[in-house]
């Protein structure tokens, strides 16, 4: 099993900068990738952001030149960095680790942008 605990969201405004932590622990050598997902209120959860065990990402075109994934190996967390924020960014965050079959989520942490 693995166990994800995110935190940085909040409320910010539109053009601003928050960073979401997701710190990993338990079976973590099993961890394929870990991501971050999204879901605004009626919309279906969506992919953010993903980084693979050996370092490769990809990011939804939305968040593309204004997101960043990273991971500290040494911490057992990733990170998501989030510039030029903007109102349809809202939505609550949900941090993923991929150890297929299974899946394992986060609690979650809202990102609210104003406008």
């Amino acid at each position: 099993q693995v166990q994800l605990v995110e935190s940085g969201g909040g409320l910010v405004q539109a053009g601003g900068s928050l960073r979401l932590s997701c710190a990993a622990s338990g079976s973590i050598f099993n961890i394929n990738a870990m991501g971050w997902y999204r879901q605004a209120p009626g919309k279906q959860r969506e992919l953010v952001a993903r980084i693979t065990r050996r370092g490769s990402t990809n990011y939804a075109d939305s968040v593309k030149g204004r997101f960043t994934i990273s991971r500290d190996n040494a911490k057992n967390t990733v990170y998501l960095q989030m510039n030029s924020l903007k109102p349809e960014d809202t939505a609550v965050y949900y941090c993923n680790a991929d150890l297929a079959p299974l899946n394992y989520w986060g609690q979650g942490t809202q990102v609210t942008v104003s406008s």
